[in-house]
């Protein structure tokens, strides 16, 4: 009986690892395509620029949302989100999450309509998905101050909602959050309210130094929660909006945290 137990155990530990597997192969492959095939077509039919970076964003947005419906049917994943139409009638809103796992941002982008973001540089030079975040006209979080700041008030002037994670990478497990000021300087300089996101996952699976292929022993849930809108009309009274900066990307750090303990 032992003996069994154990291939069982191994069987369903390889048949997660090859699920996993394809997974990776389709949202590769998935990249190029889109890149090569779809985005080219889109660039013949849109001479504008805008309106070709939002043709491109809902391709992304359907085919994220087929992935995800990919990784639900092979028993990769399970979804539980609170509030889900509080995130579909968002518009022209600054959204933040933390980050534990690496498919934050693609659940995200399959849910949220309308989703612009702020990408790592380091995205440019991937030869999967350079070719996304450029016809989708992501924002680059290494441009110059001024231009970035520019296209994240165009963006919401547009009203696309964008994705921001205030750590700036995927969070370490177990341990509180620590946000940079990005979120803040943005909130604040462009004058836009935040809808502050809780994403858990269970069991903890593709975080930071995690390989794909380090399954987990059952199908993990990734939970979302959203939060009231957290409005920054009290900071921007502040002269300085340096310090004002500062003490919104303070307060939101420990209002996640708190919040975070409840959640758990």
């Amino acid at each position: 009986m032992a003996t069994i137990a154990l291939m069982k155990t191994q069987l369903i530990k390889a048949y997660r690892i090859i699920a996993t597997g394809s997974a990776f192969a389709l949202f590769s492959t998935g990249g190029l395509a889109l890149s090569v095939i779809i985005f080219s077509i889109q660039r013949l039919i849109y001479r504008d620029i805008n309106k070709r970076n939002q043709a491109a964003r809902t391709a992304v947005h359907y085919s994220f949302k087929f992935f995800v419906g990919y990784m639900r049917l092979v028993g990769i994943l399970r979804l539980d989100i609170d509030k889900l139409d509080a995130i579909k009638r968002a518009k022209g809103q600054l959204i933040i999450a933390n980050h534990p796992s690496l498919i934050d941002v693609v659940v995200l982008i399959s849910i949220v309509r309308h989703a612009d973001c702020v990408v790592k540089a380091d995205l440019w030079k991937n030869p999967f998905l350079k070719g996304v975040v450029k016809a989708t006209g992501y924002i680059n979080n290494d441009a110059e101050p001024d231009y970035f700041l520019g296209q994240c008030k165009k963006s919401f002037a547009s009203g696309n909602n964008l994705i921001v994670f205030p750590e700036g990478t995927r969070s370490i497990p177990g341990k509180p959050w620590h946000f940079k000021r990005g979120a803040g300087n943005i909130a604040l300089r462009t004058q836009v309210d935040i809808l502050p996101i809780l994403i858990d996952v269970n069991p903890i699976t593709l975080t930071k130094g995690q390989k794909w292929y380090q399954v987990t022993d059952r199908r993990f849930t990734f939970k979302m929660r959203v939060l009231p809108p957290y409005l920054i009309a009290p900071y921007i009274q502040d002269d300085q909006i340096t310090n004002s900066v500062r003490k919104l990307t303070r307060d939101l750090q420990a209002y996640l945290n708190e919040e975070k303990l409840k959640y758990e």
